[in-house]
């Protein structure tokens, strides 16, 4: 019962991400799968405060609590985790400011580079 770990968004990100002119992702534009809300977290988030913060199960199988690599994305449709990314930080930071979480119109990532 494996979410999804979607690769290709993932390389999507890390091509933007990458070109030092781009100081925004818009999710939306990038995904091809339906979703109602996406969570950024942050490097070093446990497994407790993400499934609270997501309102429901859901197993991190990138380990980031101990992992200051990378930033993951978990998309939910309705209360269910349907895809997640990994995204690689390539000298970046990323924020959602004080939104708590995306949805497919309030879809902008900050990159913030360091």
């Amino acid at each position: 019962m494996g979410v999804e770990r979607n690769k290709d968004l993932e390389n999507s990100i890390s091509s933007i991400v990458e070109d030092k002119n781009n100081s925004v992702l818009d999710i939306k534009t990038l995904t091809t799968f339906d979703w109602d809300k996406a969570f950024l977290f942050t490097p070093y988030s446990s497994q407790e405060w993400i499934e609270e913060e997501i309102g429901t199960n859901f197993e991190d199988p990138s380990n980031l609590s101990m992992r200051d690599d990378i930033y993951l994305l978990v998309f939910l449709q309705g209360d269910k985790v349907v895809q997640y990314v990994e995204m690689d930080r390539q000298g970046a930071d990323f924020s959602i400011e004080e939104k708590g979480y995306l949805t497919p119109s309030e879809d902008v990532i900050n990159i913030k580079r360091y």
